[in-house]
């Protein structure tokens, strides 16, 4: 089966190798597939290590896993990528999750700013 997050490698050889080293990516778009899988997965205590602590929603970390649960993940569409390489600090990653709930599919469309802070990449946000 192929990886929750769209690649056509296993989760064992993609989003778990992340998931088991506290988000040690290489990109920042590893990182955002890499975070879509720990969504499907209801895991939230990837979701706030690999979220920017100065934007780190630490108070909703229930809610979140609860609302990830309560929804069935169908997909995760990268649609764009801007900088966020190996060599870059900052980077840009414009996505589709979708997602089944209430009877509707419906998706999050956003473009999410990420950092690289001691050689870690980080989602901090919506992009501006």
């Amino acid at each position: 089966m192929n990886c929750y997050c769209g690649t056509t490698k296993t989760y064992q050889d993609c989003c778990e190798v992340f998931h088991r080293n506290n988000g040690k990516t290489d990109t920042a778009e590893q990182l955002m597939r890499s975070r879509y899988s720990a969504f499907v997965l209801a895991d939230g205590d990837y979701l706030m290590a690999t979220h920017h602590q100065s934007t780190r929603p630490i108070k909703e970390k229930k809610a979140i896993v609860k609302w990830a649960k309560s929804v069935q993940w169908i997909k995760l569409e990268i649609l764009d990528t801007s900088k966020g390489t190996k060599n870059d600090i900052e980077g840009t990653v414009t996505f589709n999750a979708y997602f089944f709930e209430n009877g509707k599919v419906d998706v999050i469309h956003e473009k999410s700013a990420f950092v690289k802070e001691d050689g870690q990449w980080f989602y901090l946000g919506l992009s501006r």
